[in-house]
């Protein structure tokens, strides 16, 4: 199936709104005699129905508005997994006139304490398990609610009566973090019209209707959840089953268990779910479709063929500033046909050449070709960062819309994905920037100098590596430095590096700046690193081993294998 390119998609202020503001849908949905007694959310042994996910909406917007004040935004952050409280906050937010901000709970410490404050949050409401990430910095925080026996009285002393405080379509109901170091978080705004259009648009492109079941298992501090996974079932009235946690073991018991028609993913799940053990019975289920992105080519079409699926595959970004989807006859390694707004640019804003390929298919020319994709026909749907105007600025120059992610065109115009801006790193579908992690790095008594960037994971993604130079006279120690790694509290799983660059030098520009993009090309390539020594360390592993060539050619392999291959020669 051909599905649309960023020039099919409308405006966001022209495309169709299912109601006339996110209270007005909860409403309807409630008070609804086809729907009001039909599941809204499904989690583990409960079920809620659309009436009831009505009144406790209500519940918490009103005790949501005990926290406005005439001279702040009223904002919430939410540290949760996905539970029903995360969407009750959502329909709180929606009926008081208020935004849920996304808290992730990859990051802690200061960390957070920098999102929530950079946000403006007037109150946080978080579990009991993610106190070891709050606990250090729970003294600077504003007012703070634990879902627990805290939230439960709290929300007793408030009663069940819609407050009708909506706001405006136009306001936000949602800030969600796409990347940011401590010191400039970036946070998307995501106003009610852009959740309801683009879940409109999401159940249409899926054909979602009242009776569908969505599994979401994506955390819901990500828009991928909360516009794909969540927002068509609120629009058409039909019913979401929630994971706490994405697991691929649970995934297919969930999917029969809920009887879900269609699933959200971002990243590599799909091939986390093909790794489990295939059974002669995978196909025997509910789920009709999956939307997602950053699926490698083979990964959806097996996924597709083993469990029976229709997989859209799409090329996008939180800010909503472009979205390509991928086309039936697409090269292989491309993500789909853009359209003539969408170009290459270099940083002085000159267009690139399109792609040349050799006879083997092997991009000529990469550094003639590879640069910023960008919209050039304006910024799309993107409403902007909160409280960041120099962000804004970046993204939004010469009135184009900057992606921050690198890509190039070839003849006949099909986008090919080539990685992110040096600054930017994206593990398992989480965004984030190098600068919290050099910041930890460079804590160990060892270590002179150090740069963080992201290399192409075989399957979806990035890894991240580090540049490493030692001050003189020390020995590195594979396993200790490892063991030091893990014991970092305010260094996120996901932040962690799988490959290491023992260097002598880091290339530096004339003014002394590391060349991370220099850095970027070599990769873990023995052929491009000269005499420093590269490391690896897998899932599990007690320490780094040596990473040499035999090691490279296998990792080449496997690229190819899932049609990766343009990374490795980039």
């Amino acid at each position: 199936m051909t599905t649309p390119s960023i020039g099919d998609a409308p405006a966001l202020g022209q495309a169709a709104l299912p109601a006339e503001s996110a209270a007005a849908l909860l409403r309807s949905n409630a008070h609804s005699v086809d729907l009001g007694g039909r599941p809204a959310i499904r989690f583990e042994d409960r079920v809620i129905t659309h009436a009831e996910y009505y009144r406790q909406s209500c519940r918490w917007a009103n005790l949501f508005l005990q926290w406005r004040r005439p001279d702040r935004p009223l904002h919430v952050g939410i540290l949760l997994d996905n539970i029903p409280e995360y969407l009750f906050a959502f329909g709180g937010a929606a009926l008081a006139g208020a935004t849920i901000v996304g808290v992730n709970h990859t990051r802690s410490g200061t960390h957070l304490l920098h999102d929530v404050s950079h946000t403006d949050c007037a109150l946080v409401v978080y579990e009991p398990r993610h106190h070891d990430l709050i606990a250090p910095v729970l003294d600077q925080l504003p007012s703070v609610l634990v879902v627990g026996d805290t939230l439960v009285a709290a929300l007793a002393a408030v009663d069940d009566e819609d407050p009708y405080a909506e706001a405006e379509l136009d306001q936000p109901w949602a800030l969600i973090f796409t990347s940011g170091t401590a010191a400039a978080p970036k946070a998307v705004i995501c106003s009610q019209r852009r959740i309801l259009v683009t879940g409109n648009r999401m159940a249409q492109m899926m054909g979602v209707g009242s009776d569908d079941v969505g599994y979401v298992s994506m955390p819901l501090f990500h828009s991928n959840s909360v516009m794909v996974g969540w927002a068509p079932s609120l629009v058409v009235g039909a019913s979401v089953g929630l994971a706490r946690r994405f697991s691929a073991s649970g995934w297919l018991p969930d999917v029969r268990r809920f009887g879900a028609t269609y699933f959200n993913y971002t990243g590599k799940p799909l091939a986390y779910i093909l790794a489990q053990p295939e059974r002669p019975d995978d196909a025997d289920n509910t789920l009709r479709v999956a939307y997602g992105n950053e699926g490698a080519p083979q990964v959806v079409e097996a996924f597709g063929d083993r469990f029976g699926v229709r997989v859209i595959d799409a090329f996008g970004a939180t800010e909503g500033g472009l979205a390509v989807t991928r086309v039936d006859d697409a090269p292989p390694g491309s993500v789909g046909k853009a359209g003539p707004e969408l170009r290459i640019v270099a940083e002085d804003s000159t267009e690139l050449a399109r792609a040349t390929f050799d006879s083997a298919g092997t991009l000529v020319d990469p550094v003639a070709c590879v640069g910023e994709i960008v919209n050039t026909a304006g910024v799309g749907v993107f409403e902007g960062y909160y409280n960041n105007d120099e962000a804004n600025a970046r993204a939004t120059r010469n009135g184009w819309y900057w992606s921050g992610d690198l890509g190039y065109l070839d003849e006949q115009g099909y986008l090919y994905f080539a990685g992110r801006n040096a600054d930017w790193i994206r593990v398992d579908g989480e965004n984030f920037t190098v600068g919290p992690i050099e910041t930890v790095m460079s804590r160990h008594g060892d270590v002179l100098a150090c740069a963080a960037y992201g290399v192409p994971d075989p399957e979806a993604g990035d890894q991240v590596m580090l540049a490493l130079v030692l001050r003189e006279g020390a020995v590195f120690d594979p396993e200790g430095f490892a063991a030091w790694i893990d014991g970092q509290a305010d260094l996120s799983p996901k932040w962690r590096p799988t490959f290491l660059r023992l260097a002598t030098v880091l290339p530096t520009s004339p003014t002394n700046k590391v060349l991370t993009r220099t850095l970027v090309h070599d990769k873990y390539r023995p052929d491009r690193t000269g005499t420093d020594v590269l490391w690896a360390r897998g899932r599990g592993d007690a320490g780094f081993g040596l990473f040499g060539a035999d090691e490279a050619e296998s990792l080449r392999q496997r690229m190819e294998r899932f049609g990766r291959q343009r990374f490795w020669d980039l």
